[in-house]
């Protein structure tokens, strides 16, 4: 099991536990971490599971696909670590991973 801080905007702090293979956006859902509403499903076809990794972790995952930069347009307060949760798949490598969740989605 990979251990994983979710950080809400209002400081709020989510330390959840999750099994390789899921994505960052359903540990969000199966552990009811609020800000991540995925209205899509995790099809990359909305910005509503939009996160921020930390600069030394973002580098853990694949960069994004152009559909993913392309949602990305429409995050609220985009930063330069924005990813969509749904296209981030967790590996056993990436135990200790922190996420931040904006304060609202687009």
């Amino acid at each position: 099991m990979l251990h994983i801080q979710f950080l809400t905007a209002a400081g709020i702090s989510y330390d959840v536990e999750v099994a390789a293979g899921e994505t960052v956006m359903d540990a969000a859902l199966d552990h009811g971490v609020p800000g991540i509403t995925a209205q899509c499903g995790g099809g990359c076809t909305c910005c509503t599971c939009h996160c921020y990794l930390p600069t030394d972790q973002a580098q853990w995952f694949p960069p994004p696909v152009q559909d993913e930069l392309d949602l990305l347009e429409y995050a609220w307060q985009r930063r330069s670590t924005s990813r969509l949760s749904c296209q981030l798949r967790l590996t056993e490598a990436m135990d200790g991973l922190r996420v931040e969740v904006p304060e609202r989605q687009a």
